[in-house]
């Protein structure tokens, strides 16, 4: 592709993750946990236990945000502290069983919009292509 084309593509993907993202933010239900929340009890879902700090920089917030973001899912249950075995000075966070329960098992109202839209508005190759391109979308915003 020409820069000129890799411009216009970024420029309309960027329009586009707005779109979802603002819509994604309007389904929000007191209670359940924030877009930064469940990105963390995700991250550490996946990948395992990690530092504040690690976090903070994956997520790309302050540490103060994600001290907050953290303290909040201490607080409910969903993430535990811990001190690293190899470096009793380090803290690793890890999601707790309540939270990993509540990431398979409680499907905000939004998922199953997304779920549903899925399902019925497109085809089984689209759907293909939208679930291929999640990693690359991931790995595009780990790259900004």
């Amino acid at each position: 592709m020409t820069d000129d084309e890799l411009l216009q593509a970024s420029a309309d993907l960027r329009v586009a993750l707005g779109r979802l993202v603002r819509r994604l933010r309007q389904g929000y239900v007191a209670g359940e946990p924030t877009l930064p929340e469940r990105s963390v009890l995700s991250r550490l879902d996946r990948e395992g236990p990690a530092t504040p700090g690690c976090l903070a920089d994956l997520e790309r917030v302050k540490p103060q945000a994600m001290g907050v973001t953290l303290a909040g899912l201490v607080e409910r249950g969903l993430v535990e502290r811990r001190k690293d075995d190899s470096d009793g000075r380090k803290v690793l966070m890890s999601v707790t069983e309540t939270g990993v329960k509540l990431l398979t098992d409680r499907r905000s109202q939004t998922t199953r919009q997304m779920a549903a839209a899925l399902a019925g508005k497109f085809t089984a190759a689209e759907q293909r292509a939208l679930i291929a391109a999640i990693p690359l979308i991931e790995r595009l915003a780990d790259e900004l």
